[in-house]
């Protein structure tokens, strides 16, 4: 099946798509500084970048778009056009999200994910809850 829109507009379209302050990572900064906790952002010297940092827990948190890192669920479905290439760009993410967090735990960080698709309200609250026992 051949996309429905040019090759520029998918163009435009892909490089639009944001890596930072997105609505899942806004949404788990918010709720944990509801709860008291200061952090901070995008560590650009520590491997994968995380969006979140902790450093009085020495944790960092990745807050994953679930189509972009391979996760396993209705958002993370693969398109039907360009199977192929889109299969090797996200094992690519998944390959270098796996090096990022082996490398932060050699570093003795305490890594967290948090799926795009996970995140509410009650979830947010029982992840603060089992990671930080406040």
């Amino acid at each position: 099946m051949a996309d429905r829109i040019s090759k520029e507009q998918r163009s435009r379209n892909m490089a639009a798509v944001k890596n930072k302050n997105t609505k899942p990572e806004i949404k788990v900064r918010s709720h944990l500084h509801k709860h008291g906790f200061r952090f901070r952002l995008h560590d650009k010297n520590l491997p994968g970048k995380p969006d979140i940092i902790l450093k009085k827990y020495k944790t960092v948190i990745f807050i994953h778009g679930c189509f972009w890192h391979g996760h396993n669920c209705k958002k993370g479905k693969l398109p039907a056009t360009n199977t192929a290439f889109w299969k090797e760009k996200i094992g690519k993410n998944v390959n270098r999200d796996k090096k990022a967090t082996q490398a932060l735990q050699e570093q003795g960080w305490k890594v967290l994910t948090v799926w795009e698709c996970e995140i509410s309200d009650s979830y947010l609250d029982n992840f603060i809850t089992l990671n930080f026992h406040q």
